[in-house]
């Protein structure tokens, strides 16, 4: 079974950038099919996809973030990391990463459209 667990800081200042590591276990990152997506709900909002990262490289990043993300792999430790720049109280959400086999979920309607998840981590914006 993949498990993944998402790590880094809770509260972040505006303006500054936004670093959150997923570590997988049970399964490689390069495995063929595989895409690792970083998710996040907002208080009182519905779940949005920030992007992913395919098992060869590949990316996609939500429109309206494009400019502000980068996520990528480290295949020596079995990670995917987010990057998410300039941020402001806005980007205050729980933030998720989790894979899914084969098919990518740009609109994920709840965290059961993939295929596994992390427990997810707070991330707090002050201004």
């Amino acid at each position: 079974q993949v498990r993944l667990q998402e790590s880094g800081p809770g509260l972040v200042k505006s303006s500054q950038l936004l670093s959150l590591t997923c570590t997988i276990s049970g399964g490689s990152i390069t495995t063929a099919s595989y895409y690792w997506s970083w998710i996040r709900q907002p208080p009182g909002k519905d779940l949005e996809c920030i992007g992913y990262i395919s098992y060869s490289g590949d990316t996609y990043y939500r429109p309206a973030l494009k400019s502000r993300t980068s996520i990528s792999m480290d295949t020596s430790k079995n990670q995917v990391t987010l990057h998410l720049n300039s941020v402001t109280p806005e980007d205050t959400a729980v933030y998720y990463c989790a894979l899914t086999n084969g098919i990518v979920h740009v609109l994920p309607r709840s965290l059961n459209d993939f295929a596994s998840w992390g427990q997810g981590t707070q991330v707090t914006v002050s201004s």
